[in-house]
């Protein structure tokens, strides 16, 4: 029953910014870590960023400080801030995260995947 659902991608203009939402329903007793994928056009789908419910994050090197991963727990929604947009940031981004239901153990749920382009 659980859904991991996005919303917030769309065409910017590079140096723009976005923010990525990826909203969990279902029932739910506990969000653990969240992570933010992308998959461009002809490559493999990469981990952007990595959240941990303490509230630690890390980073792939090409987009250290321009993204900002982070959480509304209160909203079970996990974003993706997104500045200074480069056309290289053009892809598919996919939420991921780590869900315990009631009585059961923790399983990775995906979002559906939404398109950002950045034009230049």
């Amino acid at each position: 029953q659980v859904q991991l659902v996005e919303s917030g991608g769309g065409l910017v203009q590079a140096g723009g910014s976005l923010r990525l939402s990826c909203a969990a329903s279902g029932s739910i007793f506990r969000i653990n870590d969240m992570r933010w994928f992308r998959q461009a056009p002809g490559k493999q789908r990469e981990l952007v960023a990595f959240g941990t419910t303490g509230g630690s994050a890390n980073y792939i090197d090409s987009v250290k400080g321009r993204f900002t991963i982070s959480r509304d727990n209160a909203k079970n929604t996990g974003y993706l801030q997104m500045n200074s947009l480069k056309p290289e940031d053009t892809a598919v981004y996919y939420c991921n995260a780590d869900i315990i239901i009631p009585g059961s153990y923790e399983r990775s749920y995906w979002g559906q995947g939404t398109q950002v382009t950045v034009s230049s």
